[in-house]
């Protein structure tokens, strides 16, 4: 990254879960002077208090659908930049929690959209929503940004609303051909099944293979056979900064929807995952296959990222067995109890530096 985000002004939500820890640790090491608007964290432990970023940035902790909590808080952080993360991000738990998921996922980006439309000064906007918004028909090809939105699951049809609401905002309020008017550039990111050092979710692949290992236990594995386009939490977010930083530069030429996911060789079945997983962490005793029954998940995603390469120059760094390299290391490096800022900081420099 260039110098851009020094002193910038970035109001950030999500910023106590497992994406947005890692974007505001990388923020705050470039210089950015972060605002973060989030739930306490989800977890715990999590990279939100492992990296002490409360000592970092400035925290305020408050839920996306109270709408004037969430205004004021803008309003005084004054951002040049928004990067909207905050989310019911879990597909099974928006089956047991669908009203919340909508409600979180739905009109927490219009409480969003509202703050920022009422808030002067801000000049780009990034909303962050996931493979899964589109309406996935099973046709093993790669999703691009123009194809129809939808989701079979509330998560799914969560994001997809999302995205809807981003595009209506865009057109209605932020729309490109009258940026000399408005002079905000709004854009959403759709990426992949994010994985790194540090997610402790439920029900989430990575993470319930480390938390069995680390009890010494075997982890219970569903749809071994579902394909999911996985990448390092590093390769998004280096997207999501580079999206923004054009957006604040360039303004109407880069507003609109953006894939951000790993070339085709990366996506994996979920099986395939577990066994490279544990060939990296040969301590660990292992998996067995969990035959549910289980709720709808999609068999088959993979997003086509031609338009980032294409037009953002971006391209993914690390191949899915470095990811998971790295994942293992963070882990012993947890184990040991290292300082997990500087394991954190060390990952991020390393990926730079490709």
């Amino acid at each position: 990254m260039t110098g851009f985000w020094r002193d910038k002004r970035v109001f950030l939500t999500g910023h106590t879960g497992f994406k947005g820890a890692w974007l505001a640790v990388w923020l705050d090491s470039l210089g950015a002077r972060v605002t973060g608007y989030a739930l306490k964290p989800p977890t715990k432990p999590s990279i939100f208090e492992l990296c002490r970023l409360d000592r970092r940035i400035k925290s305020n902790i408050g839920d996306v659908r109270d709408a004037a909590k969430l205004k004021k808080a803008m309003l005084a952080a004054k951002p040049e930049i928004v990067i909207h993360m905050a989310a019911q991000p879990l597909v099974r738990l928006s089956y047991k929690e669908p009203a919340e998921t909508y409600e979180t996922n739905v009109m927490g980006v219009v409480n969003l959209l509202e703050a920022a439309r009422a808030c002067k000064g801000i000049k780009a906007i990034v909303n962050v929503t996931t493979d899964k918004c589109y309406e996935n028909r099973e046709h093993n090809r790669a999703f691009r940004e123009d194809e129809p939105m939808g989701g079979y699951d509330p998560y799914s049809s969560s994001k997809g609303c999302s995205e809807l609401v981003t595009a209506a905002y865009r057109n209605s309020f932020f729309n490109p051909k009258d940026y000399k008017k408005h002079g905000v550039a709004l854009a959403s990111a759709r990426a992949g099944n994010v994985i790194g050092g540090g997610d402790w979710a439920a029900d989430r692949l990575i993470p319930d293979i480390i938390r069995a290992g680390l009890r010494g236990e075997k982890v219970r594995i569903r749809n071994p056979r579902a394909i999911r386009p996985w990448q390092h939490v590093l390769e998004p977010l280096s997207g999501y900064l580079r999206l923004a930083e054009k957006l604040y530069k360039h303004g109407p030429k880069y507003a609109g929807a953006w894939n951000f996911g790993p070339g085709a060789g990366d996506a994996r079945d979920v099986e395939w995952i577990a066994k490279r997983m544990f060939a990296a962490w040969p301590e660990a005793p292992g998996y067995v296959i969990d035959k549910g029954p289980h709720p709808h998940e999609a068999h088959y995603l993979r997003l086509d990222s031609a338009k980032a390469r294409r037009e953002l120059g971006w391209q993914p760094r690390w191949h899915i067995g470095a990811a998971i390299d790295m994942i293992i290391h963070w882990t012993r490096a947890y184990q040991a109890k290292k300082d997990m800022r500087e394991v954190c900081l060390a990952q991020i420099s390393e990926y730079g530096a490709l």
